[in-house]
């Protein structure tokens, strides 16, 4: 990458609309420069130039959905890249909340630096962990952390470290445990106690331990600090907050005893390191400004990590050049997270007084109709008690773009009514509903005379028709795209299910018939298949004369078709014979041949190559696209980190033995992937509604709202109920955050308990918002009269209450209700 910048790109960006001040110098290449940048800023929204015209300090951009945010921030980081002629020792720090978005707002700083025939410097785009490790490791004296000895963990409920730390607490607390042990009643009955200690080992203690270690770290408090909150607490016969703050504590020795490190700490150690006045003004020197994007999904200490990096050391009294991008009313990450839109809004509220508040209320994604749903759903639950003391959304509506907007189609016609409000029998009729609604959407823009039911096979992405006459193809460019949103990932299963089996579940519409695939991503991305397939190949390598390892590692080259499918027990019985066949032993088939050839290329790899490199190598012979290679990227980097001191193969293949078994590895996205595979024509996708958030189709499905799923209710298993009608867990959470918001004396159980309540139905109705903004041209909504109780078992159907939105929508939208 090159660093050195043309020191003819001048400062004056802001002024680029006013005739009496100049941009660049005069010479013929600035020319063409100025040119490219008023070009630029002119392809702009009015909130996104606004964040181009940016001259220092604090920003804060609320943008509604559809507004481009990402956009804008691009645009804006090459603007002041160039304009005040940033390099690598100098340079504007881009924070995203994930690689994928990382990955992507990075190729859009890059392109637009082209466009400006700038270098591809001056800037670094990072995740806040990906930053706050940078700086750790940078400082290393400073920061507590030594990567050479320590393991990075990623602890989950069932994790090994979770599990000791409630343990060790157990064995130093008999007394506090037996009164959670003895809950509101106990009779002292052999059974019941054995089963109250297995629920409270297994399940309520390590669930207690996870969220308040998350929640409490993330937010600069430390054990000491819930020890003495417990103390202000009154009316908690169990003391929730003395055995967290416990459990934090023996969490905290087991991490410095064993050399753990956990993402929080990153954040705490490169907080450590700014302490010291001498690092701090080395990290701010190299740092001209900081752009944050997502902010509504950051915490207290990340914040407070960005705000420190945007000083300027030279005069730490002027206000951080800190522009934060995010959008409140789509903060869906908090009741399972740190997160809390509060700060974000109270950001916003201060540069609101300074005049630094930029308001991205223009969005084309969405036709008028849809754009009113969504701003009447936002001033009617603010308006109603759902939330209690919640207030769940920020009052701002989002507004159609004017006729001369730079985007394509923006605001789009709708189609059919734009919005459609159904109330079916069942869940049943309600995916027949979806299915006829696919296919006249389908049939409604294919081109005159073009048959679709005529194709019996499904379609690939390219359009092809498999088994069909060679011009028979789909135009997809006729298309509109689609997709099912979902509160769970067990509805999209169902809803999957009923469509590719039709005749079983009753249903008079087949989608295979059409040529119309479906596209489940909860079933793709459930769990991620890279570290495992990784952990199987590598177990082959460290032992290849194992006949289940063999086995195993023939299966995921068989199932990845870089081998030839076959019966391969014949000879994975005798791994030996099969990888290094005598002269006296049968010939081997073609077929089986193939399959030795590439076993033993895998086998040269491992000799040849050191461990640290051995996981790219597998990633590529698996031939990854872009997205897995990515994920594998990043497995290798988590490894690498873990295995620094003994990077043996032994010690590889536990660490992901451990990060398989008991954690959530998070595949990383490549987001062309993510277009292409969420949001292709010609096919229905089904996706949850968190994971829908940053993508759009033409048309959207959102069936199932009831109220037992949005808004819900906090929901306590039976099994943990000997504790009362509430949960250890979430009572902590809201007494940590009424702490951190200031409001004493904190709530006691009921009272806390209600707060978590207010919380989840104030998320919840952002999060139906988020999933109601997807959608381009048609949004399709549903509260069917039956459905379960559980999707566990679908099947079992009852009469249900509909979610609160559903009613009003009518009442507002009377033409939209469709009986």
């Amino acid at each position: 990458m090159t660093d050195e910048f043309d020191t003819n790109f001048t400062s004056s960006i802001a002024d680029i609309d006013r005739p009496d001040l100049t941009f660049f110098d005069s010479d013929s290449a600035t020319v063409v420069r100025e040119q490219a940048a008023r070009k630029l800023r002119d392809r702009l929204r009015e909130g996104q130039q606004q964040m181009a015209d940016w001259e220092g300090g604090p920003l804060a951009v609320s943008a509604v959905p559809g507004a481009g945010k990402s956009t804008g921030m691009a645009a804006a980081s090459a603007i002041a890249i160039g304009r005040y002629q940033l390099h690598s020792r100098r340079q504007l720090i881009v924070v995203t909340f994930t690689r994928s978005a990382a990955a992507n707002i990075k190729a859009k700083i890059r392109q637009n630096l082209q466009e400006l025939s700038l270098p591809q410097g001056g800037f670094v785009v990072h995740t806040l962990h990906g930053l706050a490790l940078n700086i750790a490791m940078r400082h290393p004296d400073l920061s507590g952390l030594n990567l050479e000895n320590s393991t990075l963990v990623t602890p989950t409920q069932s994790h090994r470290l979770i599990r000791t730390c409630v343990e060790l607490w157990i064995a130093e607390n008999p007394q506090r445990y037996q009164v959670l042990l003895e809950g509101q009643q106990f009779d002292g009955e052999e059974t019941e106690r054995l089963r109250r200690q297995s629920v409270l080992r297994t399940e309520i203690l390590p669930q207690l331990a996870k969220t308040v270690i998350h929640e409490a770290k993330s937010s600069g408090l430390f054990p000491e600090d819930l020890l003495k909150m417990g103390a202000l607490s009154s009316g908690d016969s169990y003391e929730i907050l003395a055995v967290a703050g416990g459990l934090y504590q023996k969490y905290q020795a087991l991490l410095r005893s064993r050399e753990f490190i956990d993402y929080d700490e990153m954040i705490l150690a490169a907080l450590r390191v700014l302490e010291n006045p001498k690092a701090r003004a080395i990290e701010q020197n190299q740092v001209f400004a900081v752009f944050e994007d997502e902010a509504q999904d950051s915490t207290p200490l990340q914040t407070e990590l960005l705000e420190i990096l945007a000083l300027d050391p030279n005069d730490p009294k002027l206000p951080p050049n800190f522009i934060r991008v995010g959008d409140p009313n789509q903060a869906i990450n908090s009741t399972f997270t740190p997160a809390d839109p509060i700060y974000f809004r109270e950001f916003c509220e201060q540069c609101k007084v300074e005049n630094k508040l930029a308001t991205m209320d223009c969005a084309g994604r969405s036709t008028q109709v849809i754009i009113d749903a969504a701003n009447f759903i936002l001033e009617w639950v603010n308006r109603s008690d759902l939330a209690g003391t919640e207030q769940p959304f920020r009052d701002q509506t989002i507004k159609i773009v004017s006729r001369n907007d730079p985007q394509a189609d923006a605001n789009p016609v709708p189609i059919g009514r734009g919005l459609e409000l159904h109330t079916p029998r069942d869940v049943y009729h309600t995916i027949e509903l979806i299915g006829k609604r696919v296919v006249e959407l389908i049939e409604q823009f294919l081109p005159p005379g073009f048959e679709l039911k005529n194709l019996e096979k499904k379609i690939d992405l390219g359009g092809e028709v498999s088994d069909a006459e060679p011009h028979a193809k789909l135009p997809l460019e006729y298309l509109k795209s689609m997709a099912v949103l979902v509160r769970e990932n067990k509805q999209g299963k169902f809803i999957k299910e009923v469509l590719e089996n039709p005749k079983k579940h009753g249903l008079s519409i087949d989608l295979s018939k059409y040529g119309i695939k479906i596209e489940d991503v909860g079933e793709r991305d459930r769990h991620s298949q890279v570290p495992w397939e990784i952990l199987t190949l590598l177990q082959f390598l460290d032992r290849p004369h194992s006949p289940d390892y063999l086995k195993a590692a023939l299966k995921i080259l068989s199932d990845r078709q870089l081998i030839p499918k076959q019966d391969y027990n014949a000879f994975a019985t005798s791994p030996e014979q099969f990888l290094y066949p005598g002269p006296l032993d049968p010939q081997q088939s073609e077929p089986v041949r193939k399959c030795r050839y590439f076993c033993c290329g895998l086998l040269q790899a491992r000799l040849e190559l050191p461990p640290s490199q051995i996981i790219s190598f597998i990633a590529l012979a698996l031939q990854y696209d872009q997205t897995e290679l990515a994920t594998a990227d990043k497995l290798a980097e988590r490894v690498a980190i873990q295995t620094v001191a003994n990077n043996s193969m032994s010690n590889i293949l536990n660490v992901l033995s451990e990060i398989v078994s008991s954690e959530r590895f998070e595949p990383v996205e490549a987001d062309e992937k993510v277009e292409q595979r969420y949001t292709s024509k010609g096919q229905l996708t089904i996706i949850t509604m968190h994971k829908a958030k940053g993508l759009d189709w033409d048309c959207v499905f959102i069936p199932f709202l009831h109220d037992q799923t949005i808004p819900g209710s906090l929901r306590v298993l039976p099994q943990a109920k000997f504790l009362g009608d509430f949960t250890l867990a979430e009572v902590a959470r809201a007494q940590i955050r009424a702490s951190l918001h200031g409001k004493y004396p904190l709530p006691n159980l009921g009272e806390a308990w209600e707060q978590a309540g207010y919380l989840k139905t104030a998320e919840e109705m952002r999060l139906l918002y988020v999933a109601m903004t997807r959608a381009k041209s048609l949004l399709w909504m549903s509260a069917e009269k039956k459905g379960p109780f559980t999707w566990n078992k679908p099947e079992n159907l009852q009469e249900l209450k509909p979610c609160p939105v559903m009613p009003v929508l009518k009442q507002q939208f009377p033409g939209n209700a469709i009986l």
